[in-house]
């Protein structure tokens, strides 16, 4: 069952990250990000992508520019997530035949990005936004258009949020933070699996 969470492994470092990353696939979580403010984020998504091969999504969060996209192409990432809406960013993603999803707060953003050819949008700050931003965006985007909440999405409000009409979630700190073992990665994401089960 592919769900729809990005695990997003801010300062992750290269020797963990594979086993980090097989913890959260193991899990039942098949989409990882690793920031581009991560320690050698580069070389981390290649030993996560050398590590899964084509069983997960895998890619760089905190994406800013083109340059930065090639990167991640290069060493096999598929998912390009960034914090802002770059319509320069977003077509060479999508001209790279990488998944692109670029960070949004309003509806004018929203609409550049759809136009810019985004996959899909990520509603951030979403504690900023809540789900009553989200609910009200909604109404004036496309139908089918995918939105996941990042930042202030999590188990404990899941429900909240798949009532405001989220399609899916980026997980941080309540996933990864910088020095959790890969056990203790498995046991947060098992919780939030179960909890995402649960809608």
């Amino acid at each position: 069952m592919t769900r729809s969470i990005i695990a997003i492994l801010r300062g992750v470092t290269t020797p963990e990250a594979p086993d980090i990353a097989q913890a959260l696939f193991d899990a039942g979580i098949d989409k990882i990000e690793v920031p581009m403010n991560s320690p050698d984020p580069i070389r981390s998504i290649e030993a996560i992508v050398h590590r899964l091969q084509d069983q997960a999504l895998i890619g760089a969060g905190t994406v800013l520019s083109t340059a930065q996209v090639d990167a991640v192409a290069d060493v096999g990432g598929t998912l390009i997530v960034s914090p802002n809406c770059d319509p320069d960013v977003i077509r060479h993603t999508v001209a790279r035949g990488l998944q692109s999803w670029p960070g949004v707060f309003t509806p004018t953003e929203a609409f550049a990005a759809l136009a810019a050819g985004a996959t899909g949008l990520k509603l951030f700050p979403g504690d900023m936004a809540g789900p009553a931003g989200m609910k009200a965006m909604r109404a004036v985007l496309p139908p089918g258009t995918q939105v996941y909440a990042v930042g202030g999405a999590g188990a404990d409000n899941f429900a909240q949020w798949h009532m405001a009409s989220a399609d899916g979630y980026g997980i941080g700190s309540a996933i990864y933070k910088p020095g959790d073992s890969a056990d203790v990665v498995a046991e947060k994401a098992r919780r939030i699996v179960a909890a995402y089960d649960a809608l």
